[in-house]
Order: structure tokens, then sequence, then C-alpha cells
């Protein structure tokens, strides 16, 4: 397993991750086109793959102008495995390392993301959206956290 830096070159196959979900789907995949992935990861903030024999099984994506978890996702079949913990710190951290500004966060009521960014030390603020749950993180409890 190797977590590392998103390349325009993984886009189709985060695009596959993205739309194989069965939590948080996309009622439509032309929503998040590839144009958008490719502004978030060069752009606007930095995105990281979880690859296994080459392929792509989960992704992580932070935006620094929007101050926000744009994604984080793992292909059905590879979850309960740790790839989404190893994600997701691997993103926090590179996103407090360039900003100390509050992090949030979308996601669905009642789904298993929502129990791991409680997990994770994410603080419920509010709803978003269509009814998703708002969290936020900020870099005191990021870098307090398990203390």
């Amino acid at each position: 397993m190797i977590i590392r830096q998103a390349h325009v070159s993984d886009i189709p196959q985060i695009q596959r991750v993205r739309n194989a979900v069965t939590e948080n789907t996309l009622s439509d995949p032309a929503l998040v086109p590839d144009k958008d992935v490719e502004d978030y990861i060069l752009n606007r903030g930095r995105g990281w793959v979880c690859t296994l024999g080459g392929n792509v099984v989960g992704f992580a994506i932070v935006s620094l102008t929007d101050f926000n978890v744009w994604a984080l996702f793992v292909q059905p079949g590879y979850d309960k495995k740790g790839i989404g913990k190893l994600l997701h710190d691997e993103m926090i951290d590179w996103y407090f390392s360039q900003t100390s500004s509050n992090l949030w966060l979308g996601t669905a009521p009642n789904t298993r993301a929502e129990n791991f960014y409680r997990k994770a030390g994410w603080r419920e603020t509010g709803v978003h959206g269509k009814g998703e749950i708002k969290f936020e993180m900020t870099a005191n409890a990021w870098k307090m956290r398990g203390e």
C-alpha cells in the first residue's frame, strides 16, 4: 500500500473510486468533472491517493482556498483497512503545515463517514448544503489529538 501525492494522470482512477462508493454518492457524476479535480489538486490545494498494485483504491483532496476537505473516499471492498485514516491524517497534517485556518467539511448524517470524522476529532458545527453535517477541525485540536 502506497500513499502519495495525486497527479493529473490519477484522475481517471480517482473518478472511478468516487463513482463506486455507496455512501455520499453523486446524483450525477457530471457534477464533478475531471477539470474540477485537476483544479483542486493543482491550484486550490493538494490531493493524495492510496495505491495497491498500481491501482488507486482511495483518495483525499483538501482545498487551501476554500478551507475545506473536498473529498475523502475509499473504494468499496478496500474499506476497514485503515486506508481512509492514512489518507485523512496525511491530508490534515499537510493542511495545517500550510495554514492555521480552521478546516471544515460536510458529510451526510447517519453514515460511516459521520462516525469516521467524529472518531478523528472533528467537531460538529451545524448544517451544510442539503442537510449535511458540517464539521470543523482547528489546528490546535489536530495538534492536541491523542494527548
